[in-house]
């Protein structure tokens, strides 16, 4: 799924094409991606692009007369920019937003269709799609420390909650807590306040030097390969890989389908956390440590 330094990318580039210029057409190819009915989605035709805006993962595209677009992309919706305009047969194309000067093409792979699209009229309207999390890049640190402390959770769960931190997700909290040197499963109710202050620092770090990594990389083009596995990641993605930092094998925790990566030595001590599925599996054969074998 598209995160904070993802969703700015995409907005630098849209922002770029778009503002100020009129939406002549909205062609839909699947209806269940409009998921609101009032105001209608043709209510937006016609309308020149004022503004755009991230709220949490969504993009917000403020249109004239204080109407807004708020596309959620979800785990595989992803954004195109074409001249032209785009032909809507494949399965994958859901919809296209026709400008005068060109056309953002939505896609989706798969066969499970989660992106949506909602036209909501006025600021209270748009705020509604909004989780509530705070912006990590704008809080300050009283503001970060006090998110931690509403619930007793796993840092992984409290950094990817969008009623806690806005637009991070599964990737970015691997590498948020890898720059961190902090456990995944670590509790909030446990950390000190040095490992605050360092969840903190690493937060505004990754976030900002991928905000800024990504729009360099891109520069005037639109983004063309909006991925969670990126090149120069430090652990996500990385399973079985070596960690850039001390060389040792990154890890893993699965569940459902979702993964977690971590460096054991950089974050636990040296010790693996318990995979679900395999831990099951091997029983009293799992290893506690990196440099034990998985059969004793």
């Amino acid at each position: 799924m598209p995160e904070l330094p993802d969703i700015e990318l995409y907005i630098h580039a849209l922002d770029a094409r778009i503002r100020g210029n009129t939406l002549k057409n909205i062609r839909i190819a699947n209806p269940f991606l409009v998921r609101s009915v009032e105001p209608p989605i043709d209510a937006a035709i016609d309308r020149r692009v004022r503004r755009l805006r991230r709220v949490g993962k969504r993009i917000a595209i403020g249109l004239e007369s204080d109407y807004w677009l708020v596309l959620h992309l979800m785990i595989a919706g992803r954004l195109q920019w074409l001249d032209d305009r785009p032909v809507l047969k494949s399965k994958t194309r859901l919809a296209s937003f026709d400008f005068d000067n060109g056309s953002v093409l939505l896609t989706e792979a798969g066969s499970k269709k989660r992106a949506s699209l909602h036209l909501v009229h006025g600021e209270a309207a748009l705020a509604q799609h909004d989780p509530g999390g705070i912006e990590p890049l704008r809080c300050s640190q009283a503001e970060f420390f006090e998110q931690l402390s509403i619930e007793n959770r796993t840092l992984k769960r409290t950094l990817t909650d969008p009623r806690r931190f806005s637009g991070i997700g599964n990737a970015y909290s691997d590498e948020i807590l890898h720059a961190a040197r902090l456990s995944p499963v670590k509790l909030t109710s446990r950390l000190t306040e040095a490992e605050k202050s360092r969840l903190f620092d690493a937060t505004r770090q990754t976030l900002e030097d991928w905000t800024a990594r990504l729009l360099e990389e891109t520069g005037d083009a639109f983004p063309a390969r909006v991925t969670a596995f990126k090149q120069g990641m430090a652990v996500h993605g990385r399973f079985g890989k070596p960690c850039p930092v001390c060389g040792a094998t990154v890890q893993r925790i699965r569940y459902k389908s979702r993964e977690t990566n971590y460096c054991a030595v950089c974050q636990t001590g040296g010790k693996l956390l318990a995979d679900r599925s395999l831990s099951r599996l091997l029983k009293d054969d799992w290893p506690d440590a990196v440099d034990e074998p998985a059969v004793r």
